[in-house]
């Protein structure tokens, strides 16, 4: 039928259609019952329809929605920074660096486009000829063991990497098509090669040509030259291949295949890809985006926090810690950080000294495999000096170690005791002989906080946190000693008494019931006798003298005050005035932040505050709000005010009072190993019974530091272990690394707080004048509260002063002195009146 008649005919049957259907239906019924051919065709034809229905409702069913990816959200790190914001650290499983088209240079974008879609900005998602090719090389490697070029283009690997995953099938590859056809009609070209720079997956845990720059080449973007953008171009195709230096040749002639296809496209001149050919690969062995600092207990602690708040993984919320991107402020100062590490290493290893090895710091078990392999996987480590942690594979009277990284050797030092699986530290010592070393059996905690703010900028919390990650100076509950006994005192300052106040210094018993029966307290040194002053009391540390203030005033009271400024919540016996009660460095640290701030306490964070990813603040310590602080135009009115911040826990005068009396404790008292660094301080010793815990805890009034050592288990430390000997210098090293962190500023006195001159023995009033030579030692200005300090002498205290005198006249007249030494009561006598010589009252 010639195409003048199809036409004519085609009207015809439609119009016999609209007419008379059933005339068709009969022409149908004969043709089949008499044409054999017409049925087999009529059958394929139906299995066809059949057919393509199926595998058009297998490719669409489940068809991921590609509008997700216009509010597609990648996984990314957190990254942390410290208090001077630069970053420190990130928690990441992988390597990924989220940026914006414009932020990708164009040398690296059309690397990309020469090694895997040279017509990207012109096709519609599919490549029919790269197509072609992959359907003809399936077929010629069907039944191998090969897999054949993907032949997919940029747009395609899009949806198979952030919607489909990595199948390889047939029906993967046609969901793929058309999830790449609906991509290119919701998203631009532009927005299309951002995702897929971010989010391609191109070896060494990296994802995305950022996090690949650092990972191969430990350069940023902007950074490379032509021949690396062309060699990261390669990795699509084999990422853990071409970056091993087996595989160099093949990266090389792949890289310069890249390298042709640009010159071909314009996309670089023949003498800039002659130039780049003839560079090496120039790979490094592994960078990274940036610095880390050697915090571990710190950012684990900064980890658990928001993980607390916002969850691990993706699934937890859009703000996980190993997906949402955030970005967090901590108060982490480096160099205090490495300070406060270093010096509490230097006060285990003292301690350790010539006690030789006592344990393994891990073991592993070798029916469960390979130990090597075991302990490459434990993430086990250390950070001091030139020490490695290894394996033991062979133990007895000549063990042997291996190390993760291959190495392996005979072990000198080593004691018989040592068998397969202890995990030890050693030091190089010949091309395959290593000596033990003895990580310090003995552990403590070391925290640094900011007063004013409630900022801690550094923390330790053991030895090295590659050994394990429980902090000690977070988590270990430990008795204080005596560094509680300040707020012993600062209850008692509340409570009517002053730093003059005569306390005694004997033996305290009291009855506990039946079960317990009585309770006799004792000083350190098992000395004691005597009235003192609360002040002389607090730098000698009494504890006779402690518990006889905590009973002047009530436990209650005192438990109160622990319990006010966060230490613990305990019952009201005595031995908690002694620390008996468990505690941690951090808030004891805290309390101690409160006395230097005046009373004023804030909540102790690590976190200033969190970002999301897209820079909005969705946590701050500072939780004050300033609704009038944002307006479009000023109203004229004051400047808005944020209101204080911190809570005050304690009487302001009476903060300073316990800092003042404080002070003595480092120029004088058990606390004197600091007083040498000749700056205003204050602090308070701790030794608990035994001892099994030593303590400092104390500053200036920047910075407040707090420090304990003992056993994980706790067993006695030895009698010559004091808290003035071991834990006072580990602060002492930290304060003289950082001194500028530390100030130089004398502790300001609140209103209503007045100096008054006294004898810190006596508590008596010093007048005006030079005291003796016996005396001027005792004399120093001491803080009192309004009417509390030592009176001056009364009318009554005059009168009877001069009846006392007229008396000793008379008695001169009638009896001349004999030419021998006044009698005592006389030269007190005198001295009552010699103010102008430093009489003392």
């Amino acid at each position: 039928m010639t195409e003048a008649t199809q036409q004519p005919f085609l009207a015809y049957l439609q119009y016999r259609l609209r007419r008379d259907p059933g005339v068709v239906w009969e022409g149908f019924r004969e043709t089949w019952a008499d044409n054999r051919k017409f049925r087999w065709l009529v059958r394929i034809g139906l299995a066809l329809l059949i057919l393509a229905l199926a595998l058009w409702i297998a490719l669409m069913r489940n068809l991921p929605d590609a509008k997700t990816l216009v509010t597609y959200q990648p996984q990314l790190p957190t990254m942390v920074r410290g208090i001077d914001g630069e970053v420190v650290y990130s928690y990441a499983r992988d390597r990924r660096v989220q940026l914006q088209f414009e932020d990708f240079p164009e040398e690296v974008t059309n690397a990309f486009l020469a090694a895997e879609d040279e017509t990207f900005w012109s096709h519609g998602g599919v490549d029919i000829t790269g197509t072609l090719n992959a359907v003809f090389d399936y077929a010629r490697k069907a039944g191998s063991d090969q897999r054949a070029v993907g032949g997919s283009t940029i747009t395609q690997q899009v949806a198979k990497n952030i919607l489909l995953g990595d199948e390889y099938s047939v029906t993967r590859k046609l969901r793929e098509m058309v999830l790449a056809q609906r991509i290119e009609e919701v998203l631009t070209k532009q927005e299309i090669l951002e995702l897929y720079l971010n989010e391609i997956p191109l070896g060494r845990r990296s994802f995305g040509v950022q996090a690949a720059a650092r990972a191969y080449f430990d350069k940023d973007l902007d950074d490379l030259e032509l021949h690396e953008a062309a060699f990261l171009a390669i990795l699509p195709k084999a990422p853990e291949r071409y970056g091993r230096a087996r595989y160099e040749d093949m990266a090389l002639a792949r890289r310069a295949t890249v390298l042709d296809r640009m010159e071909r496209n314009g996309w670089a001149t023949a003498a800039e890809v002659a130039a780049a050919k003839a560079k090496p690969l120039g790979l490094v062995a592994g960078g990274t985006n940036i610095r880390t600092a050697d915090a571990g207990y710190y950012l684990e602690e900064v980890r658990r926090l928001l993980i607390e708040e916002y969850g691990e993984q993706a699934e937890d919320g859009p703000n996980s810690v190993y997906a949402g991107g955030l970005w967090v402020r901590t108060a982490l100062d480096t160099e205090v950080q490495d300070a406060a590490r270093d010096s509490l290493r230097a006060g285990l290893m003292r301690y350790q000294g010539g006690r030789g090895f006592s344990s393994p710091v891990a073991t592993l078990n070798p029916d469960n495999g390979d130990l090597v392999s075991q302990l490459a996987s434990s993430n086990l480590g250390v950070n001091y000096k030139d020490w490695r942690v290894g394996v033991i594979t062979e133990g007895g009277s000549a063990p042997r170690i291996a190390f993760a990284n291959g190495d392996a050797g005979a072990l000198t030092r080593a004691p018989s005791s040592l068998k397969p699986g202890d995990v030890v530290a050693a030091t190089r010592q010949g091309e395959s002989r290593f000596r033990l070393e003895v990580v310090p059996s003995v552990s403590g905690g070391l925290l640094v906080q900011q007063p004013q703010t409630g900022r801690i900028v550094a923390m330790q919390g053991g030895f090295d946190a590659r050994l394990g990650s429980f902090n000690r100076a977070t988590q270990a509950e430990r008795q204080p000693g005596s560094t509680i006994k300040p707020f012993v005192y600062a209850t008692a300052l509340d409570n009517g008494m002053t730093p003059a106040t005569m306390v005694d210094d004997k033996a305290f018993c009291v009855w506990q019931g039946a079960a317990l029966g009585e309770k006799c307290f004792r000083n350190y040194s098992r000395s004691g006798g005597g009235s003192h002053t609360m002040r002389w009391g607090l730098e000698q540390s009494r504890n006779l003298m402690t518990v006889h203030i905590a009973d002047e005033v009530g436990m209650e009271k005192v438990t109160g005050t622990f319990q006010r400024l966060g230490i613990g919540t305990y019952d009201p016996y005595y031995s908690f005035a002694l620390g008996a009660g468990e505690t941690t460095v951090e808030r004891m640290v805290n309390a101690y932040s409160a006395l230097a701030n005046n009373g004023v306490q804030y909540d102790a964070s690590p976190i200033d505050l969190v970002q999301d990813r897209k820079g909005k603040v969705i946590w701050r310590a500072d939780k004050r709000r300033c609704d009038g602080c944002n307006m479009a135009e000023w109203d004229g009115k004051p400047m808005p005010r944020l209101a204080p911040r911190g809570r005050q826990v304690m009487n302001p005068a009476t903060a300073y009072q316990t800092v003042h009396m404080l002070r003595g404790v480092v120029q004088r008292g058990t606390a004197l190993a600091l007083a040498s660094l000749d700056i205003p301080l204050f602090g308070k010793t701790g030794t608990t019974n035994g001892p099994t815990d030593v303590w400092f805890v104390g500053g200036s009034q920047d910075l407040v530091a707090g420090v304990y050592i003992g056993f994980d288990n706790p067993r006695n430390l030895g009698g010559y272990v004091q808290g003035g000997t071991f834990a006072a210098p580990i602060v002492r090293q930290l304060i003289s690394e950082t001194k500028p962190r530390w100030g130089n500023q004398p502790f300001v006195a609140p209103d209503g707080v007045r100096m008054i001159r006294i004898d810190r023995l006596s508590g008596k009033r010093v007048f005006a004048g030079t005291p003796s030579e016996e005396r001027r030692a005792s004399v120093i200005w001491e803080a009192f509260k309004a009417d509390t300090e030592p009176p001056r002498r009364g009318d009554a205290d005059v009168f009877d002063s001069r009846r006392k005198a007229i008396i000793a006249a008379v008695r001169a007249a009638r009896n001349p002195p004999r030419r021998t030494e006044a009698p005592q009561e006389e030269q007190v006598v005198e001295g009552d009146f010699a103010e102008e010589q430093g009489g003392i009252y």
